[in-house]
């Protein structure tokens, strides 16, 4: 277990929650957390800390007062960002959280230069983008986190509507994470057993809106986005990467050629490993499918493209 590092970068819900989750679960040796506000991270980490007394492994849980001591980490994740606020316009938001990964990424670089970076902070799909940009590392080291979490809501859905198979249902989403994510009910399981034949097509509809507005939805009750589910799936594929588990989880990578799409990172099936994306599965899309795919992939370029023209990378 000594060496299984993972640095956190942002100590807001999501962060702390996947601390917290990854300390619960005995999932690393040393969690080590940064924040921006040294006291919130300080504050969290002896917090968690207090906590792993009744852990299963004895993980260390630590705090950075600067990106330089986050060090030699062996996976980092990115939590940083901001919401959107009704007066921001997405070329402001694009361009704020674009601007908080480029203060963080080039530490990430120089003191855990062999690390994998899963990228959480929103817009995931482009800020996935700048991170390969910036470092310039091989893509399968950079992973975008929100098929993990589009999943687990698409789930609970599904688990809502056939009232059984909680922990056995397999959902799948690709596309961005946003309002063009596209989940596919019709290759989706539940014990094995195609979701087709458990319920019908209104059904399957309802599943697919309602995984669209999951996130929506819990900022209208609690008014603020979620941090269990997220917080949950982080430790998912750091857990993953850790034991070199090579499951298939969805994931914003970048595609080469894949789904004949080249330069963007995307939500696609990938097989994750202690390599981060040991693989990319081309799944055989019908027409209608293909092309919901290419607008989710011309949205996230629209994203790209605010970035280029306010010359972000120059």
């Amino acid at each position: 277990m000594i060496g299984r590092k993972v640095g956190i970068v942002g100590s807001g819900f999501v962060g702390a929650t996947a601390a917290y989750s990854l300390t619960l679960l005995g999932t690393c040796h040393e969690v080590i957390m940064y924040d921006i506000f040294p006291d919130i991270a300080k504050g969290k980490a002896i917090d968690i800390g207090q906590s792993t007394t009744y852990s299963p492994q004895g993980t260390v849980v630590t705090h950075a007062m600067t990106l330089g001591e986050m060090s030699n980490c062996d996976i980092v994740v990115i939590t940083a960002g901001v919401p959107r606020k009704s007066d921001m316009t997405r070329e402001d938001l694009l361009m704020i959280n674009a601007k908080i990964i480029k203060s963080v990424v080039g530490d990430i670089v120089k003191y855990s230069p062999n690390a994998i970076i899963l990228c959480v902070a929103n817009p995931l799909d482009v800020m996935s983008y700048v991170i390969h940009r910036l470092t310039n590392w091989d893509r399968n080291r950079i992973i975008g986190m929100a098929g993990a979490l589009d999943i687990s809501r698409m789930a609970y859905q599904i688990n809502k509507k056939v009232g059984f198979g909680p922990g056995q249902t397999r959902a799948i989403v690709i596309g961005d994470h946003g309002e063009n994510m596209i989940p596919l009910p019709e290759i989706s399981a539940v014990g094995g057993i195609p979701l087709s034949q458990l319920i019908g097509k209104n059904d399957m509809d309802d599943i697919i809106q309602k995984t669209k507005e999951g996130g929506a939805e819990i900022v209208k009750h609690l008014g603020t986005s979620a941090y269990y589910a997220p917080g949950r799936a982080i430790t998912v594929v750091v857990q993953a990467i850790l034991d070199d588990s090579r499951i298939v989880i969805p994931s914003s990578v970048m595609l080469q050629g894949e789904y004949g799409c080249k330069d963007v990172s995307v939500g696609v099936p990938i097989v994750l490993g202690a390599n981060g994306c040991e693989k990319i599965i081309e799944l055989e899309l019908d027409i209608e499918t293909k092309n919901k795919f290419l607008t989710s992939v011309a949205s996230i370029k629209e994203g790209i493209a605010i970035l280029e023209k306010n010359k972000f990378f120059d």
